[in-house]
């Protein structure tokens, strides 16, 4: 994974962007009405039921477009809300205010959104030895937080990008000749770069495990779309000899069957791609 300085390089661009596009030269709405000497107090309103995630994001965000707002915090990220509940109090400049809104809603909606469905599948697993990790399927532009929302919600973070994992899937193998290819040219690519990464190999079947294990030197093996009965085998023959990952169109009434083959990991796009965003408000008081 990243490193935590790298991440919060990326919340800070997110932060940059995401100010850029909603406000451009200026809030003209109100630029135009509101007085720069007024101030005033909003509330984030819960109207949903879920988990929150993003509290710490929007206080980054408030922070970043006007340091002399305060900001008090009600209900921390990863805390079971309902509708009617307050999650944080801002206060001081209504134009930085409304500057500040919809970035923070947008962000805060569709993070809890997705901590809601992470700690939703999470709940499935329980009584098991797996855990739920998220995909690369994310928003351009707001992975960092959509992964920080997974965490939030109790799942795992898969790699954050191409660059800080090695993960070989069907494409790949096609493509360097097959997978005993594909395995000895990472390696040999690795050393010969001084990187020191972890290296995930897609199997399709039995036979392509087995040529992974024959391989060796693989952290993690992912089963893409096996069956039950073919994870559990596959579970059999790697042993302790690398991490099993099961992932492909694996959903909430599939979920727990997987985890009870035995996999370590259960990776699911669905995670950050099809999600409901939570209904919020920051509503003026």
């Amino acid at each position: 994974m990243i490193s935590e300085s790298q991440f919060q390089e990326e919340l800070q661009l997110t932060i940059k962007n995401g100010i850029r596009e909603d406000v451009g030269p200026g809030d003209y709405s109100s630029l135009a009405c509101i007085p720069q000497s007024a101030t005033g107090r909003a509330k984030l309103l819960v109207k949903d039921v879920g988990v929150i995630a993003g509290v710490a994001f929007a206080k980054m965000i408030v922070e970043t477009v006007d340091s002399n707002l305060t900001f008090t915090e009600m209900i921390p990220d990863g805390s079971a809300i309902k509708n009617g509940d307050v999650v944080f109090h801002v206060e001081g400049s209504s134009q930085s205010i409304l500057k500040a809104e919809r970035l923070l809603l947008n962000s805060m909606q569709r993070m809890s959104a997705i901590a809601t469905k992470t700690r939703y599948f999470q709940d499935l697993l329980h009584g098991t030895n797996t855990k739920i990790l998220d995909t690369r399927k994310t928003t351009p532009g707001f992975r960092a937080c959509e992964k920080w929302a997974v965490k939030i919600g109790g799942g795992e973070n898969h790699r954050f990008a191409l660059y800080d994992m090695i993960m070989l899937k069907d494409n790949h193998i096609d493509f360097a000749g097959g997978i005993e290819n594909a395995i000895a040219k990472t390696k040999t690519y690795l050393d010969e770069n001084n990187l020191d990464l972890k290296i995930i190999v897609e199997a399709r079947d039995l036979s392509e495990v087995q040529q992974i294990l024959q391989a060796g030197g693989v952290h993690r093996i992912l089963l893409d779309n096996f069956d039950f009965d073919t994870t559990r085998d596959a579970v059999a023959m790697i042993g302790k000899q690398s991490q099993t990952e099961s992932s492909g169109n694996i959903n909430e009434k599939t979920i727990r069957s997987y985890a009870e083959c035995g996999v370590d990991y259960i990776s699911s796009g669905a995670l950050t791609h099809s999600v409901y965003n939570l209904d919020l408000s920051l509503k003026a008081f």
